[in-house]
């Protein structure tokens, strides 16, 4: 997840989503994930509270500063290289598993009030965005269903 200024995803040159100030979410969905996670995931995002206050603290959520999330599926987040130099994708979840999951999370933001974008699930996008900060924070489902997060 980045924190940014401005984000936008086409497909073939055409735009399909685009936000300005908020969170660029790319999320990757693996075989151990289900619907609670992708909503507790999303409410995580949803919460926390990286965006400057008037000191210039990191204290402010999503509400607070009237961001939006951009949310792109991204299979390649589960890449293993370590066996050589073409990573092995076999962590990521097969797109009849992963694409319930990504709608969820998109779902449950908007549910919980966040004006969410998205990319297409499966296509080859291209991703523009400005990172603010630059802020970049991983999100991990281990951590969320441990208690740690």
């Amino acid at each position: 997840m980045q924190r940014v200024s401005r984000a936008h995803v086409s497909v073939a040159g055409r735009l399909v989503g685009e936000i300005d100030h908020g969170f660029l979410v790319l999320l990757g969905v693996t075989h151990s994930d289900d619907a609670e996670l992708a909503r507790r995931l999303a409410e995580k995002v949803r919460k926390l509270r990286v965006f400057e206050d008037g000191s210039g603290k990191m204290n402010l959520d999503l509400a607070a500063v009237g961001g939006a999330c951009l949310v792109i599926s991204q299979f390649t987040l589960y890449g293993d290289s370590r066996g050589g130099n073409r990573p092995g994708f076999s962590a990521a979840a097969r797109p009849e598993v992963a694409e319930p999951l990504y709608l969820e999370f998109v779902a449950a933001l908007r549910q919980a009030g966040v004006r969410v974008a998205t990319g297409e699930f499966g296509a080859m996008m291209e991703v523009e965005l400005v990172n603010s900060g630059p802020t970049t924070i991983w999100l991990d489902s281990d951590e969320l269903y441990s208690g740690k997060a």
